[in-house]
């Protein structure tokens, strides 16, 4: 038996083409990721998003005690959002204690409006369903959502957004039988 191995090519050889070409496709994606990236920002920036998270942490856990917590064996209705209302305090605690050390966040750009577009949605929801049900306000938060904040097409966007606020619908009025204001 002979031992007929293939030589591995040179550096200047005929194989190192694909590793040139290689190497810049893998450049290219690198200063197109740079150039997508937000300005960096600094340890305020983590101090300014930790306070934000703390507010949003108490918040939430005032409104949902106001839900009653209920007891381990029979909780109630806020229980779980009051759960996890205080890990959202905790954790922005946690950051405010060491977020003056951190420099990996990034600076507020007009994308930073996204979430706050999200949750004021989010909001109306909550104040529009006990008007005019489940159905109606929830299909405009998918439609909202989906399209103006992530661009989906609006093909994708309806038929999303249909199907979501459907499945709900079956999911938490006849499998959990939760009593929520529905039109139908």
């Amino acid at each position: 038996m002979s031992d007929e191995r293939t030589p591995a090519p040179e550096p200047d050889g005929p194989g190192s083409d694909g590793q040139d070409i290689l190497a810049e496709i893998q450049a290219e994606v690198e200063h197109d990721l740079e150039d997508e990236r937000p300005p960096a920002g600094g340890p305020a920036y983590q101090v300014v998003g930790a306070l934000v998270a703390l507010v949003v942490g108490i918040g939430g856990a005032v409104l949902a005690y106001g839900y009653g917590l209920g007891s381990p064996r029979h909780p109630g209705p806020g229980l779980w959002p009051f759960v996890v209302s205080v890990v959202i305090a905790l954790m922005a605690v946690g950051l405010l204690a060491v977020g003056r050390n951190l420099s990996d966040s990034e600076a507020f750009t007009r994308s930073s409006m996204l979430p706050v577009i999200g949750l004021a949605t989010f909001v109306g929801l909550g104040v529009l369903m006990p008007a005019i049900g489940f159905e109606i306000p929830s299909l405009l938060l998918c439609v909202i959502w989906l399209r103006w904040l992530g661009g989906e097409s609006w093909r994708s966007t309806i038929i999303t957004s249909v199907v979501t606020v459907a499945a709900f619908y079956f999911l938490f009025l006849y499998g959990l039988r939760i009593p929520l204001p529905h039109l139908f």
